[in-house]
């Protein structure tokens, strides 16, 4: 029987309809890499899997030649995620090391975290993994005008793949560039065709997969402090993008327990929220990191990522304003706690 390690990591591919997922995931399932993986998709037909068909192992559960376990999903996200679970303990399928999950064209992804970490049984085998967004640079900027939950992909996503580049000019991809900057400008950008044969490192160094490095946070709190407005909007939506530093110590159970309500109340308004954090009685930064509802568990770094000792938290929300943020944030912690909130600054 194969025992189940616990927390196997989830990786999440969305993208708006034709943005390029079924080319991705054919990949996926043909590397070599992937050959100890667990793939969910909506749908066999599209996938052209009968040259690398070994068998049939249930009606909705294939194994491949790669050694990749290909699923469909029926019903609810979590009874998939247990039958797979399930197969595996009982040695019906090999045992996967991951899963990568295919979510349809018009489907929100942030939710899935909560779905994993909700469930009593998945939340003892798995993990949120990476959310790696496909943007289409031929429809991006009409799928935003368009469609609300393109913008919502995009916010959750750890890693943006920009594809059809070669079906566009340069102005235009900088111009694409420029609205990814206003949504969620801490993601890792890559190009579909300029992408290697497809490895681990497509799903590498993502916040829920490695312990963070002062490096790290480095690289996803560059782009924000380099950023002129304090509040960006992508002024087709609702959609905000920004940034508070705190100075001097936090208090974490106050703190802790504020945010925890925050996203009780607002979780579905927050779609992404990260930092690192200045704690009191304790000289190690520490990493949050955090999708609409969900927050993971808090992470020590052994040193901090530049000078800038300062508290900072990244929020990417629908309609909540960071000035309602920080004043929460000062409302709460001036009525629970005996040390008054540090200075807060939008910038």
């Amino acid at each position: 029987m194969n025992e189940t390690p616990p927390f196997l990591p989830v990786h999440v591919i969305s993208g708006f309809l034709g943005s390029g997922k079924t080319t991705l995931l054919k990949s996926v399932l043909a590397s070599e890499a992937f050959g100890d993986s667990a793939v969910l998709i909506n749908e066999f037909g599209d996938m052209g899997l009968d040259d690398r068909l070994l068998g049939e192992i249930a009606e909705d559960t294939v194994l491949l030649s790669s050694g990749c376990v290909c699923c469909t999903i029926r019903g609810e996200l979590s009874d998939a995620l247990r039958r797979l679970l399930s197969q595996r303990q009982n040695g019906e399928i090999p045992a996967f090391q991951r899963v990568v999950l295919e979510t349809t064209g018009l489907a929100d992804p942030g939710p899935i975290a909560s779905t994993i970490t909700a469930d009593p049984v998945l939340r003892h085998h798995l993990r949120p993994g990476t959310n790696l967004t496909l943007v289409d640079a031929v429809n991006a900027i009409e799928s935003l005008q368009r469609h609300p939950v393109w913008e919502a992909q995009v916010a959750v996503a750890d890693k943006l793949v920009i594809s059809k580049t070669d079906l566009v000019d340069t102005s235009r991809i900088d111009h694409i560039h420029d609205l990814l900057n206003t949504i969620n400008p801490a993601a890792q950008r890559l190009e579909r065709e300029a992408l290697d044969q497809c490895s681990d490192t497509l799903f590498a160094s993502g916040p829920h997969l490695e312990r963070f490095t002062h490096s790290q946070a480095k690289t996803w709190l560059g782009p924000w402090r380099k950023t002129v407005d304090p509040e960006k909007s992508s002024h087709l939506s609702d959609m905000l993008s920004f940034r508070l530093a705190f100075d001097g110590e936090l208090d974490w159970t106050c703190f802790g327990l504020w945010l925890s309500m925050l996203l009780n109340r607002h979780g579905n308004d927050i779609m992404r929220v990260k930092g690192v954090l200045h704690v009191k009685d304790d000289h190690r930064p520490v990493v949050l990191h955090g999708v609409q509802h969900t927050v993971h568990p808090p992470e020590h770094i052994e040193t901090w990522p530049d000078d800038d000792h300062r508290s900072e938290l990244i929020f990417i929300t629908r309609g909540i304003t960071a000035m309602r943020v920080a004043d929460s944030l000062d409302t709460f912690m001036r009525t629970v706690s005996d040390h008054p909130c540090p200075r807060i600054s939008h910038a």
